[in-house]
């Protein structure tokens, strides 16, 4: 059970507090997953400053309790930046104890109690929503969204699912990150219209920069057949 929090005096501070539990993570994708949505999120919220996304990091409920660890997380009303040092782990008597709206674990090779222990512990803490995938499982979707209706998670279809609490729709599709081409999780617009990743608007913004080129080239080649010099044209 979560214990109520303390006063602010007898709480520790997150230098106090451990920032990672040295267990390392079972494979690549519970840490890609989570990193390419805070990367797209990162270029879609590059100007909203009260939103942050943990990847890996320990969210602490309970001075008194080890943090949980989920594999990605995302609260709102939050500062997006504390300090330089930028945070250490996510202490909820830091955050004004506003408790993360969305989160992610990725099962592994082994499951970890993301459909019973930890599912059940996500809905005591109050997390509106809960997202496990897995590729892995054969009669399941592999992604499941979950929001939380009366202390309860009950599950969401579609893909994209639309989150209106975030405003942002959650769905998975095949694509490329870093070079590997598989399913990725992607956010989404409310018509369901896939937000691009970094990668993607670098390589469009490529694709008009050639198309630019290729325009005045064409427009030059044209100038000297009508016997005028396109460097003479200001």
């Amino acid at each position: 059970m979560l214990k109520k929090y303390y006063p602010w005096q007898c709480l520790p501070s997150s230098e106090e507090l451990p920032d990672s539990d040295e267990t390392p993570v079972d494979n690549e994708l519970q840490d890609l997953m989570p990193s390419l949505l805070k990367q797209i999120l990162a270029q879609l919220w590059k100007d909203r400053m009260d939103w942050f996304f943990g990847v890996d990091m320990g969210i602490y409920y309970d001075p008194d309790e080890p943090a949980i660890v989920p594999d990605g997380f995302l609260s709102l009303g939050v500062q997006r930046i504390v300090d330089e040092e930028l945070r250490l782990s996510y202490v909820l008597w830091e955050e004004n104890n506003i408790v993360p709206v969305f989160v992610l674990e990725v099962v592994s090779r082994k499951y970890r109690g993301e459909y019973s222990k930890k599912k059940a512990f996500y809905a005591e803490l109050g997390a509106k929503y809960y997202a496990i995938y897995s590729s892995r499982r054969r009669r399941k979707p592999p992604l499941e969204v979950y929001s939380l209706e009366n202390g309860e998670y009950v599950p969401l279809t579609g893909n994209s699912i639309w989150l209106p609490q975030i405003g942002l729709g959650l769905g998975r599709e095949r694509g490329a990150y870093q070079g590997i081409e598989r399913e990725w999780l992607y956010w989404y617009d409310e018509q369901g219209v896939r937000y691009p990743t970094p990668e993607e608007r670098a390589d469009q913004a490529e694709q008009r920069l050639e198309q630019e080129r290729q325009r005045a080239e064409r427009l030059a080649a044209r100038l000297r057949e009508l016997n005028i010099d396109p460097d003479s044209i200001s």
